[in-house]
């Protein structure tokens, strides 16, 4: 666009200039007009062009919205976004930025892409507008970090990806109303049992008449003076009245029911009764890592808080090795076999009401929300932060942010700030509904509030690392989640890691000094019982 409207004008000029010739050729002279008619300037005359690209096509409209919004909100720019493909995008936009007339003066980026960005040029530090706060005021910190680069800001963080725990709330409150009159039936036993105890048996009812009177000395009807009309227990000894559960009591005990720890999961699965459609408490994606990493994420440090120091690596360690070892086992209680398990199959699965618990990503909220609509979600369903490890082992999801950079190629870089600032920290409040996206931005409210957990675990998650060195550490982690799963012993497993990205980032052969982790000793009892069904074998 640039080029051609720099074309437009030089053919103006020479068109000018070539009626000027041609008039003093023919030796008469131009008269001024009396009035002078005006010219319609052009739609966007005088304003500088702005090309913002994104690779997530779900974002088109809701960036169109945007860019005609802040186009009509000042003057001196226009934005145009451009959608484009996500293969080889860094390598694409830097080409761009050296050969084409209509470079992207911003884009939206992962924050692991930000280190190759900055070393291309292709990011520059930001600087945030006069009259702006700073972007601890519109941002957690680890929004924050997540556009940081060696304590240079460079991008603008614009939503998140992370993951939470999914459960099917109708199940767990169905649980809730059960175990709630099984204690008040085990109540009333007990209280009766006392009664009996302390007053002996009640003594026999005397016969009535066909009036209803009895048969007593004085005539009297005979009836209980304590319990209130229509409350009087019947020949069964149960009340004709309704349970009376409170829904307030319900959601405690739904509350209660949450698991706080993977522990708790297992113990739930013990004692539950599940439906007949229910084919799995707990079910998760184990080929993936991003539904895997919480087990071990707070104990693995891949470039400290902003994911960009190499001097701060530490994978091999005691507190990760157990982790692992727990994730292990869930293999033996749970079953699931990694090939032939996706993540799509195990929401569908969850939709159709065949798993209590699972682990989503954002995404899963509007699948869930469609399926109501069409009435294919019969439950209802609720969200939490994901269980720790154990009482001891803390979890901590992974996360991705996606960021708006200013490229360091473009000629109007002020304006283009100018923008992301519009954009990421002011006019994110409809995003999540127009695109399912949760925005990084602090303060935003929303219909479902099963979004906040996944808000929750973004504030605590592990960002995604920006190393160029390290980029391939979630396709080698991914491969030891896996080996682990199926029988591979855990503390060899995060050793051979360690040693490949270290060796990667020093650019020398990297030896880690072996661990001695015990394995968890078993109770006595249990040896007891295994010893006791051995003799009885």
């Amino acid at each position: 666009m640039i080029f051609r409207k720099r074309l437009f004008t030089v053919l103006l000029i020479a068109c000018a200039a070539g009626a000027l010739y041609a008039v003093s050729r023919t030796g008469l002279t131009v008269e001024p007009a009396e009035e002078t008619e005006e010219i319609e300037e052009p739609l966007f005359g005088h304003r500088e062009t702005l090309y913002l690209w994104y690779t997530d096509e779900a974002m088109t409209d809701y960036l169109s919205s945007v860019a005609v919004a802040y186009n009509d909100y000042q003057e001196e720019a226009r934005v145009i976004p451009v959608y484009t493909s996500g293969a080889e995008y860094l390598e694409t936009l830097n080409q761009a930025s050296l050969h084409s007339e209509e470079l992207p003066d911003l884009y939206i980026v992962g924050n692991d892409s930000l280190e190759k960005a900055y070393l291309a040029g292709l990011a520059s530090e930001i600087q945030v507008p006069e009259g702006v706060p700073s972007l601890e005021n519109f941002y957690t910190p680890t929004a924050v970090q997540a556009a940081t680069y060696h304590g240079k800001q460079i991008g603008y963080p614009l939503y998140f990806e992370t993951s939470s725990f999914l459960y099917n709330k109708t199940y767990l409150e169905d649980w809730a109303r059960a175990q709630i009159e099984a204690e008040r039936d085990v109540a009333e036993a007990e209280a009766a049992e006392a009664a009996l105890a302390q007053n002996g048996p009640e003594e026999e009812a005397v016969e009535t008449d066909s009036s209803g009177a009895s048969d007593g000395a004085d005539g009297s009807a005979a009836a209980d003076g304590n319990a209130p009309d229509g409350d009087a227990p019947d020949s069964a000894g149960e009340s004709q009245e309704p349970d009376g559960i409170d829904e307030a009591e319900v959601a405690a005990r739904v509350e209660e029911t949450l698991p706080k720890t993977i522990d708790d999961i297992r113990a739930f699965a013990d004692v539950y009764d599940a439906p007949e459609q229910v084919e799995a408490i707990f079910k998760w994606d184990v080929s993936d890592i991003f539904y895997n990493y919480f087990f071990v994420g707070n104990y693995i440090d891949v470039g400290g808080p902003s994911g960009d120091r190499d001097d701060s690596i530490n994978i091999y360690n005691e507190d990760a090795i157990r982790c692992m070892r727990v994730y292990q086992n869930l293999n033996q209680f749970f079953s699931i076999d990694a090939e032939e398990t996706s993540y799509a199959g195990i929401l569908q699965d969850f939709i159709d009401g065949k798993i209590v618990y699972t682990v989503v990503t954002t995404d899963a909220l509007a699948k869930i929300e469609e399926a109501k609509e069409n009435g294919e979600f019969q439950y209802e369903y609720g969200t939490s932060l994901l269980p720790d490890v154990n009482e001891e082992l803390v979890s901590k999801s992974l996360s991705v942010t996606q960021c708006v950079v200013v490229n360091g190629y473009s000629e109007h870089k002020d304006m283009a700030n100018d923008f992301a600032v519009y954009l990421s920290c002011y006019n994110v409040d409809n995003l999540y509904d127009r695109t399912g996206k949760i925005p990084a931005k602090t303060g935003v409210t929303f219909e479902n509030e099963n979004v906040q957990a996944f808000i929750e675990e973004y504030e605590k998650s592990a960002p995604n690392p920006k190393m160029i060195g390290t980029s391939n550490y979630w396709v080698e982690m991914e491969i030891a989640f896996a080996r682990i799963w199926v029988g591979n012993d855990a503390n060899a497993e995060l050793k051979s890691l360690s040693e490949k990205i270290m060796t990667q980032v020093r650019g020398e052969a990297y030896t880690e000094e072996y661990i001695d982790v015990p394995e968890d000793i078993i109770p006595e009892e249990e040896y007891l019982d295994e010893g006791m069904e051995a003799e009885t074998e």
